[in-house]
């Protein structure tokens, strides 16, 4: 299991994680939210997403992290938005940038 060293919320409303090979991944605020997990956001038997993208606002923002165990965080939308478990694993296969993309990350 991957532990972030450090994470903290971006001036733009997202996430920003440092891992423990010392790789940095941001996260855009609006696609983290549309990632979400929860039953609210994805059925959990058949994993049908029940959230749009035009359903989250253009201008939402993350205003609390919370971590949940050693395996991941809660976070707080401007949205209300507050059930989501990201867990560390899915919030480092949410990276988007040119290296994480060449291993085959979405």
């Amino acid at each position: 299991m991957i532990v972030p060293r450090r994470s903290e919320k971006t001036a733009a409303g997202g996430l920003s994680l440092v891992w423990p090979d010392g790789h940095v991944t941001v996260l855009e605020p609006k696609p983290l939210r549309l990632a979400c997990r929860c039953a609210h956001c994805e059925d959990e038997w058949t994993g049908e997403r029940r959230i749009t993208a035009a359903a989250i606002p253009d201008d939402i923002v993350l205003l609390e992290v919370r971590p949940v165990g050693r395996y991941g965080y809660q976070l707080t939308w401007s949205d209300g938005h507050n059930t989501g478990i990201y867990t560390f694993e899915r919030l480092r296969e949410l990276c988007l940038c040119d290296a994480c993309r060449a291993k085959g990350h979405p």
